[in-house]
């Protein structure tokens, strides 16, 4: 009886010291930018917060630069509960309907844009119900910037939709980016974004789509010769967390989550559209040059891609779920 009661007390004892592990481990976060970028910064502040306020309960560290895996097999993970969480944008391989979340120019301006990705909008509502379907919570939004085209080749006729540009560019592996590639006079070419740099060096391809000038010139400057300011699609990141994960925290654990992940996501909008006009300064710095785009070529190119692409996408995610997502959108 004696033996059998020492037993239990050893189970329970190890049971307890398994809990504590658990709660001091340190939570993994993946991003796709290099170490000491703006989404690394922020990514070090809310885990320096979450610390702080957690009182040392809540701890993460930050992998950058895909060191995890690319964003595509980072997500996945992030829902088998392999990597604990993740800022990036979304991946579309698990749901095409995913694609929503970056069709080509459905924001225009950035005050659009922060209407569109508040807490409790509907996009936003939309796109945090697709992260579930996946095992996986979203926390909080990080506006990146409106998209361009970088080149190591100068285009030919650059500012106009219905010119061929002679270039062959790399986009992201989703048909939205490919398609709309195509109708602006570039041949699209899907490559991972973990190949892509070394794509443009070998001249497998002239350029890259999918980014902006923060990403250009955190990963592409080297092979950045020319730098076209499109507004190609509003590019948005999210933090996101294994949903179990956050669901076996208690209602206070959750709440100081929460709170670390509001903070981020404000602090972010705050300087997002200053850091924009930075980055396309950085760029030209690094010589890089900057080809001048008019807000009538940015809305021709709007109209075009529109009309052509944006029927192609919607039969892809379902045409009246997709119709319904973008009769949503707060103007």
């Amino acid at each position: 009886m004696q033996k059998k009661f020492s037993v239990v007390i050893v189970m329970m004892l190890v049971c307890i010291l398994a809990a504590g592990t658990a709660q001091a481990r340190k939570w993994k976060i993946s991003h796709v930018r290099p170490q000491n970028t703006a989404i690394d910064t922020d990514l070090n502040q809310f885990a320096a917060e979450l610390k702080e306020i957690s009182k040392g309960d809540m701890q993460a560290k930050i992998y950058a630069a895909n060191s995890l895996g690319d964003y595509t097999v980072v997500q996945e993970r992030v829902g088998l509960g392999a990597i604990d969480m993740a800022c990036q944008p979304v991946a579309v391989a698990a749901d095409k309907r995913m694609q929503i979340a970056n069709f080509p120019y459905m924001m225009t301006t950035w005050a659009q844009a922060e209407k569109n990705f508040a807490a409790g909008a509907p996009l936003r509502k939309t796109i945090e119900g697709l992260y579930t379907n996946q095992g996986i919570k979203l926390l909080a939004t990080w506006p990146a910037y409106f998209g361009g085209v970088a080149l190591n080749k100068e285009p030919k006729n650059p500012t106009d939709p219905n010119a061929a540009k002679g270039l062959k560019i790399r986009v992201v592996p989703s048909k939205s980016f490919k398609l709309m590639a195509d109708n602006i006079g570039f041949i699209g070419t899907p490559i991972p974004f973990s190949e892509a740099f070394t794509a443009v060096q070998t001249g497998v391809v002239d350029g890259v789509v999918g980014s902006g000038a923060e990403g250009y010139y955190a990963s592409f400057r080297d092979v950045t010769k020319f730098y076209l300011p499109l507004n190609t699609h509003f590019e948005m990141w999210y933090l996101i967390m294994n949903d179990e994960l956050y669901n076996d925290l208690d209602d206070s654990q959750k709440a100081l989550v929460d709170k670390a992940a509001a903070d981020f996501e404000q602090r972010r909008w705050a300087r997002a559209e200053s850091d924009q006009a930075a980055n396309e300064k950085r760029l030209a710095d690094y010589g890089a040059k900057i080809i001048p785009v008019s807000n009538e070529a940015i809305e021709a190119h709007a109209a075009k891609v529109r009309e052509n692409v944006w029927p192609v996408i919607l039969s892809d995610v379902g045409e009246d779920w997709g119709r319904k997502v973008l009769s949503n959108i707060i103007q």
